[in-house]
């Protein structure tokens, strides 16, 4: 696929470009991202630059993840407020992940970001179920999600990889119908005892 920009009421979603690379560096070098996204560390500028001028293009070209650098709508070379990407895991369900940047944390930027590439995810790309997975204790990502319209199905034991070990992660879900939206293929929920 191309790589395309979304907007939304306040964010403009594009994807990131070579020189984005400084301030992908600044961001991650936050503990509270260091602490819930398994990146290498250090994590210096060679790394920035590979992320943005190899990773995310292959990736958008190989159809198998599309990342979005998060700015005001309006202002593509303003400054960075959050990443969010898609992940295509299995046929028809996607996983998405986030960040918001230390200084514009607050603001509701990552739920409404959740939001806009969701809606993208299942009006464009044929997606029937988005999850969102985070190593448990993840309580900002988890009220994201939540404020995102998601909702938790549960704890996978050993679920969440990290370079040292295996960790137990929340799970949840939106579906198009959670948004308002019609379904590429029905659901038929469970009868509940």
């Amino acid at each position: 696929m191309e790589p395309v920009t979304l907007n939304s009421r306040r964010l403009l979603l594009r994807p990131f470009a070579p020189d984005d690379a400084e301030e992908v560096r600044a961001a991650v070098q936050d503990p509270q991202i260091k602490r819930w996204i398994p990146l290498p560390d250090p994590y210096g500028i060679a790394d920035a630059r590979d992320f943005v001028c190899r990773y995310v293009p292959d990736a958008w070209r190989d159809d198998t993840e599309y990342t979005f650098s998060v700015r005001p709508r309006g202002q593509a070379t303003g400054p960075l407020l959050a990443s969010v990407s898609l992940h295509h895991p299995r046929a028809g369900t996607w996983e998405i992940g986030f960040y918001t940047v230390r200084e514009h944390r607050g603001n509701g930027y990552a739920t409404e970001a959740t939001r806009t590439l969701a809606h993208w995810a299942f009006t464009t790309l044929g997606c029937t179920r988005l999850e969102w997975r985070a190593e448990v204790g993840n309580t900002a990502s988890r009220l994201v999600a939540e404020k995102a319209g998601f909702t938790l199905e549960g704890t996978l034991r050993a679920a969440f990889a990290r370079p040292d070990s295996r960790r137990d992660c929340w799970l949840a879900s939106l579906l198009p119908s959670d948004l308002g939206l019609p379904s590429p293929t029905p659901y038929l929920p469970s009868a509940r005892p």
